[in-house]
């Protein structure tokens, strides 16, 4: 595997490669990270992979000095997937001057859910995303579902740039006791650990209670928020949203079957962990 941080040396190493297929993560990698590199195999070749820790998402109060970089690690892992270009950028080497142009998501799907509670965090994503795609010239883009609304800016960023990319979606990958797989999950004591499975669940009990016909969406978000709260946990949100577009479905929508996700985000002790099932 080829490690490159300079944007000409990959170009150049890239260059006539029709079929790129493109995992970009921010690094300590786990093993849903790793079965988006099997996915992007699927898609195309050669794969490449990009580690970076961009700090355009991060607020004022979050965690990017704090966020676990486990580089010689990550190495070992994408060597063994048969990874065919690790992009490695610095800071100065993805943004040799201050990032002035950015990429701002329309307000009705950025400014809503984590972009209400992250302000500026989606406009961090697709800048770099597209700086990335810049970079690498892919023909497919692998984005896990876990990270569900982030999935759908990136995919409409693409479609309405008109970019040559198609983004595939790849499933949440799960421990056995339900927690999706996250960087941030290094971040639980033991007992928090044991508890995390618990947002999981709580998306189940929503959702089976659509699938049996419950109707009132607000009635059901109030009361996951409440019983996830009576436990110690801090709901920023738990919401049933259209698939389509992460609007609110209304009754006539909840009656015709329209197909749904519930989203959630909460705190448990300092980490904030965010999760998503689809109904």
């Amino acid at each position: 595997m080829k490690i490159i941080s300079c944007i000409e040396e990959l170009r150049a190493h890239l260059q006539g490669q029709l079929r790129t297929a493109f995992v970009p993560t921010m690094g300590n990698l786990h093993e849903g990270h790793l079965s988006l590199m099997r996915l992007a195999r699927k898609h195309g070749d050669p794969v490449v992979a990009s580690i970076f820790v961009n700090r355009l998402q991060f607020g004022p109060n979050e965690d990017f000095d704090k966020y676990p970089r486990t580089f010689q690690a990550d190495v070992e892992k994408l060597e063994k997937e048969g990874v065919y270009i690790l992009f490695a950028p610095t800071e100065k080497d993805l943004y040799p001057e201050p990032q002035e142009y950015r990429v701002q998501p329309p307000d009705d799907l950025g400014n809503i859910l984590e972009g209400e509670f992250r302000p500026g965090f989606f406009t961090g994503v697709t800048t770099v995303v597209l700086k990335l795609f810049s970079c690498v010239q892919p023909r497919v883009a692998v984005f896990g579902k876990k990270d569900y609304q982030q999935l759908m800016i990136v995919r409409n960023m693409a479609k309405q740039f008109a970019l040559p990319t198609e983004i595939i979606a790849a499933e949440t990958w799960r421990a056995e006791d339900g927690l999706a797989l996250s960087s941030r999950n290094g971040y639980l004591s033991e007992a928090e650990r044991a508890e995390a499975p618990a947002l999981f669940r709580q998306l189940n009990i929503v959702a089976d209670e659509v699938r049996n016909g419950h109707l009132d969406v607000f009635e059901l978000e109030r009361k996951a928020m409440a019983d996830l709260a009576a436990r110690g946990w801090k709901p920023d949100y738990i919401s049933i949203r259209k698939q389509s577009n992460l609007q609110p479905p209304s009754a006539g929508d909840m009656a015709q079957g329209e197909k749904l996700v519930v989203v959630a985000a909460a705190k448990l002790g300092k980490t904030r962990l965010i999760d998503n099932l689809e109904i």
